[in-house]
């Protein structure tokens, strides 16, 4: 079956590329690191740089969810949010170490060769288990990182997203805690449940009900890094983003990726049933919309409608016909 290309629209794929990625020296002090991944806005690393000094990184502050560490041009590794989470729930200490020594690596990357659409993104992201791909010219060298902060970017409101609902792609995995829990009970939950937000909510145990009052997500952890507080001390309920905008399963995927354009975040949660179910839509669910065999199931689905609309309209004319 042949797709009708008019019917969806893929992003285009230089704007699924971050052309100006976060750059940091093996050497850079972790501390140091946290704070640059926790700033807002700004300038970010020339790629082109040559050997940059401590002072010279630090200058440029980017909203970033991930850092490369690199050395004469060369990836050495890679340091994401997750990374941070995971050493925050270990209890490690973060003073006197450098990013050299809890960097991931070796780093998964794609060669721009090999990404003639975003489904080549898509396929390494779901193979590696991984949510930020470098991507490299023939020589090796970095030319932008893609993610699904990217390619969400730059998804176009097509008829794709229109048509699916919240439901089909959310996810039922959902990690809770309650507010009395301290930062650094949330931290672990995330690091041991490989999730990278944890819900808040208030709870009714003899009527199976959660309530969703607000949320702890990988960034959070990352800020209170860098603000150096004591995670042990910190309940939740004084930190975590609260009130929540809840979607419905019934919801469009549409109004889910407008949302999260609109207030800039990269998930929103699902409640149904007067809060006996619980649901998380992520930047990364969105882009199952963009998997082949799902845009398949749709389009075949469609046109199997279509074509049963087209088959009742010409008994309904025959039987108009008849009647004359």
């Amino acid at each position: 079956m042949e797709f009708n290309h008019n019917f969806f629209t893929t992003p285009d794929l230089e704007t699924t590329i971050d052309r100006h990625p976060l750059i940091m020296p093996p050497e850079m002090p972790l501390q140091k690191a946290i704070a640059m991944m926790s700033q807002a806005w700004g300038s970010s690393c020339a790629l082109s740089a040559q050997e940059q000094s401590l002072e010279e990184v630090s200058r440029h502050q980017v909203r970033s969810s991930c850092a490369l560490i690199m050395k004469d041009e060369k990836i050495l590794g890679i340091l994401t949010e997750r990374d941070i989470v995971k050493l925050t729930a270990s209890g490690i200490v973060f003073a006197d170490l450098s990013v050299a020594e809890v960097m991931t690596h070796p780093v998964v990357t794609l060669n721009e060769n090999n990404f003639p659409d975003i489904f080549a993104a898509l396929f390494l992201f779901r193979r590696y288990r991984i949510r930020h791909l470098p991507l490299v010219d023939s020589n090796a060298q970095l030319l932008g990182v893609i993610s699904p902060v990217t390619i969400r970017d730059a998804m176009r409101p097509a008829n794709l997203l229109k048509l699916r609902r919240v439901a089909d792609v959310m996810s039922r995995k959902v990690v809770t805690a309650t507010p009395d829990h301290s930062i650094k009970e949330i931290a672990q939950l995330m690091a041991e449940n490989h999730v990278s937000c944890v819900i808040i909510v208030s709870e009714e145990p003899e009527r199976e009900i959660k309530h969703p009052e607000g949320i702890i997500t990988e960034r959070d952890i990352i800020q209170f890094q860098t603000l150096q507080l004591s995670l042990e001390q910190i309940l939740a309920i004084e930190v975590m983003s609260a009130p929540l905008f809840l979607l419905s399963p019934e919801d469009s995927l549409l109004a889910a990726h407008q949302e999260m354009k609109r207030k800039k975040i990269r998930r929103l949660v699902v409640s149904w049933n007067w809060g006996k179910g619980l649901g998380i839509v992520t930047q990364t669910s969105l882009l199952k919309i963009f998997d082949p065999m799902e845009m398949y199931t749709v389009i075949e689905s469609l046109q199997h409608t279509v074509q049963k609309l087209q088959q009742e309209n010409q008994e309904l004319l025959n039987k108009i016909r008849v009647a004359e």
